[in-house]
């Protein structure tokens, strides 16, 4: 199974790295496809603006300038055109087409008669914001020393002095470097705010575990792995016993040590794909991939034994009744409604777990139905609000 992995050893679960609207072309498939847009448009406006030097007599030089201009500007027509019908771009491929633009750029200064009046080093300006926006530190250090060699480049004939050379090349070359680096770096400020904001979205504040928001988040992938290896989703839910007495007689600060000491067990003791999130109270639930309701049990008898075994040593004991629940999932059905039966089946599973005698697991199977949901539990689970309040 594929997923987020818990938050044992000081990793928290259910964080996502990849941000849609600022991640780099590395990211997933709608980011490449928005790197791929936007990359198609911005070379679409450059050939539009470059091709306006053909209107004007005189702009370009006599000789092979004009058809090195028009196949300059064919190349990023056609450039824009590939990725329209592709729309997905790698990171690679970014920092490449990055290149070509400064490329081109040279080239068109190169066929223009006066490249200080026709061609002027800000036209790198689109071709700085993609980098910046898009490019990996390393890729971004290359467009910058590429954009500093292509103003020499084109400035060398129109400056007969070598320090007036110099100067130009440094005021126009340092300007766009430095738009460039601002741009960068607001980008990775962007990408660190919205990351720290959904990892707080989807992660227990008290715990460090993923909250219910994430466990909803991650059904579909579960779903669909499950489809497509053949195998069946299991639910555990996990209910500390006594838990109110043990809060009555040690205090609320002992008990959220318990659960913090209870979340670092069982992240430890879980399979590394699967979800463990933390419900609301001192209720967690498990979701995985098994194949037979006795994986299902030797998993749920293994957390059991680790919810026992974190109270070594400390003046307090805990344990835990766990109800599991098994499922094959159906195509069309909708993975989030399901993941709630499956877990409804688990839940009343861990009711008869407790009625049992506690500290016990109890497998749900086709006789185990669904007990009624309390309304304290159906607001519980409406409200997102309401995770790590309890």
């Amino acid at each position: 199974m594929a997923g987020a992995h818990t938050p044992g050893r000081g990793q928290r679960h259910g964080t996502s790295a990849a941000l849609a609207a600022a991640a780099p072309p590395a990211g997933r498939g709608h980011d490449r496809r928005l790197v791929a847009w936007c990359l198609a448009a911005l070379l679409v406006v450059g050939a539009g603006l470059g091709s306006v030097n053909l209107l004007i007599h005189g702009a370009l030089q006599d000789g092979a300038s004009r058809p090195v201009y028009l196949g300059t500007l064919g190349v990023c027509l056609l450039l824009a055109l590939v990725l329209a019908v592709r729309q997905r771009v790698g990171e690679t491929a970014t920092a490449a087409l990055v290149l070509v633009g400064d490329v081109s750029y040279v080239l068109l200064a190169w066929a223009t008669s006066d490249p200080l009046r026709y061609a002027p080093p800000l036209m790198l300006l689109s071709t700085c914001f993609v980098a910046a926006w898009f490019l990996g530190g390393r890729a971004l250090a290359v467009h910058m020393v590429a954009v500093l060699v292509a103003c020499a480049v084109v400035l060398a004939d129109s400056y007969s002095s070598p320090s007036a050379l110099v100067i130009a090349v440094a005021a126009s070359a340092g300007m766009l470097d430095v738009v460039t680096l601002g741009v960068f770096l607001l980008r990775r400020r962007v990408q660190r705010l919205l990351a720290e904001t959904q990892e707080l979205s989807s992660t227990d504040p008290l715990t460090g575990l993923a909250n219910r928001r994430s466990l909803v988040d991650q059904s579909p992938r579960v779903w669909r792995q499950a489809r497509r290896d053949g195998q069946r989703v299991a639910a555990l839910v996990l209910d500390l016993d006594h838990f109110k007495q043990l809060n009555d007689a040690f205090g609320h600060g002992v008990g959220d040590e318990v659960l913090r000491a209870v979340s670092v067990a069982l992240a430890a003791s879980v399979r590394p794909p699967d979800v463990l999130a933390r419900t609301g109270g001192e209720e967690l639930v498990v979701l995985g991939l098994v194949s037979d309701p006795d994986e299902a049990r030797r998993l749920a008898e293994r957390l059991r034994r680790a919810v026992a075994g974190c109270g070594a040593g400390r003046p307090w004991r805990v344990s835990a009744s766990i109800g599991a629940a098994l499922a094959h999932p159906a195509d069309g059905e909708d993975p989030v409604d399901a993941l709630w039966r499956l877990v409804d089946r688990a839940d009343a599973a861990m009711y008869v777990a407790k009625e049992g005698g506690r500290d016990q697991v109890v497998v749900a199977r086709g006789d185990v139905l669904p007990l009624p949901r309390s309304p304290e539990r159906d607001g519980r689970r409406a409200d997102p609000a309401a995770d790590g309040a309890a």
